[in-house]
């Protein structure tokens, strides 16, 4: 039970694979792409997951907020039964790249809080899990605010986020970082627990020859372009999938 939650948790922060790439090889991308920021919201879901051949539902929450220099992100993630399994957050300053996160913290099920902490004095990315260390040369992610800084391109570029096009961004997680790249698949509807919506489905695989989960999300255009379904799916097929249900006002509010 312990590495099923393990492993909901993993697919929970918004994210996809366990990053493993050195500082030394990785590619450190600096698009700078045009941006427009979503309305803030309390976004409610429900989780569905297959792991290990069992069926696990559960309830997350993320809260999105944004002023005029500033954001912050905070989700979290409950199982039936076990309560709380993961806590995580990003919070910075917003920059002509976008979003340009200070610090992303991750709590998950009965472990240590880690810390990812892009100092903007130095301009160095640092985690309190390693010793690696990346360069901040403008538009780096971390693994919670990476999926609003891409709502916010295809907000400010909606004819450019067309199928096959491929987006990059370099993301930190919390032990390492690496370039992520998204590929919008094709206008898609769904149906979800607010209706039949008319979507963007977007895609993130692994890294090249990593055993790790694939991320697909659709977001919404007539919804801000919040994400209205995540799907992690691991190698064996397992699956986490959530689905929002409910659209809340302003963040704290």
């Amino acid at each position: 039970m312990k590495s099923i939650l393990f492993r909901l948790s993993l697919a929970a922060t918004l994210s996809g694979a366990m990053l493993t790439a050195s500082a030394a090889d990785t590619d450190h991308p600096t698009n700078k792409y045009k941006i427009d920021l979503p309305p803030s919201a309390d976004l409610s879901y429900a989780i569905q997951a297959k792991q290990s051949g069992l069926t696990i539902s559960g309830a997350g929450l993320v809260q999105w907020q944004v002023g005029d220099k500033n954001f912050s992100v905070k989700s979290e993630t409950r199982a039936m039964i076990v309560g709380k399994i993961l806590e995580a957050s990003s919070a910075g300053a917003i920059d002509d790249y976008g979003l340009a996160p200070t610090q992303f913290v991750n709590k998950r099920f009965r472990k240590e809080a880690t810390t990812t902490t892009f100092h903007r004095d130095n301009g160095t990315i640092r985690f309190s899990e390693s010793d690696a260390s990346y360069p901040l040369k403008g538009g780096e992610q971390d693994r919670t605010s990476i999926i609003w800084q891409l709502i916010s391109v295809a907000r400010a570029a909606p004819k450019q986020f067309k199928p096959g096009s491929d987006w990059i961004f370099f993301v930190a997680g919390m032990h390492d970082a690496e370039a992520w790249t998204f590929k919008v698949i094709k206008n898609e509807k769904i149906s979800t627990p607010m209706g039949e919506l008319e979507t963007v489905h977007i895609f993130k695989a692994p890294p090249p020859d990593a055993k790790d989960q694939q991320l697909d999300l659709w977001l919404a255009p007539s919804l801000e372009w919040y994400p209205v379904r995540l799907r992690f799916t691991d190698p064996n097929k397992d699956y986490v999938e959530q689905n929002l249900q409910k659209i809340s006002g302003k963040a704290g509010k």
